[in-house]
């Protein structure tokens, strides 16, 4: 096996914290977390018991695996934190949480959610086209939640406002194995050189 198959120790996921009413999406996040505690790779998350982030944490421990939990101090409640995980971070507000999990991950992999999910995962790509990370992102298509999302990034890349490069960066698949295999095999781009300061 190639170094390259070992490198995902830390998966830092975005999801719902709601369960929505879709059973397809909802036992899927059951199932990443499954998948990713047979593959020993931890689940940096942020920090819920509730919805689809619940779920990939019950999914990860039910099957011996291993969960960190990130979350700010003002959603640190009774009825919203996870209180079984081996580890918990409290920080003080949403974006110290973000360059925490940030820090902690290896990748990141972003499963169906609302406004908050699709601004973790656009932040996290943001980071990656101005080179300020080197790390994979998957986004997991299940049932076509993303379709409509694919479309409109497709279009971007049509009218000049979104380069073929940069959206390549987002690694897309409906099967989290698949995806997970696209991850590992991930080779960054090189730093853009207006970012590179040892250039000249």
């Amino acid at each position: 096996m190639s170094e390259k198959l070992n490198k995902i120790h830390n998966l830092a996921v975005f999801c719902a914290s709601s369960d929505g009413n879709d059973k397809e999406i909802y036992d899927s996040a059951f199932e990443v977390g499954k998948i990713m505690a047979k593959n020993d790779i931890r689940l940096v998350y942020g920090g819920s018991k509730l919805g689809l982030m619940g779920q990939v944490a019950k999914g990860v421990m039910e099957h011996g695996g291993k969960a960190t939990g990130v979350i700010p101090d003002f959603l640190k409640t009774k009825e919203v934190v996870h209180t079984s995980l081996d580890k918990l971070i409290t920080t003080q507000d949403m974006h110290e949480r973000k360059l925490t999990m940030n820090e902690l991950s290896d990748a990141f992999l972003t499963l169906p959610g609302g406004f908050g999910t699709f601004e973790e995962l656009f932040e996290i790509v943001t980071w990656a086209q101005l080179g300020l990370h080197r790390k994979p992102i998957g986004l997991l298509n299940i049932g076509g939640f993303y379709d409509d999302l694919i479309k409109m990034l497709n279009n971007m890349c049509d009218k000049g406002l979104l380069k073929k490069e940069n959206l390549d960066i987002l690694l897309i698949s409906d099967n989290f194995e698949d995806l997970l295999q696209q991850m590992r095999d991930f080779e960054p781009q090189p730093v853009p050189k207006w970012m590179n300061k040892n250039q000249t």
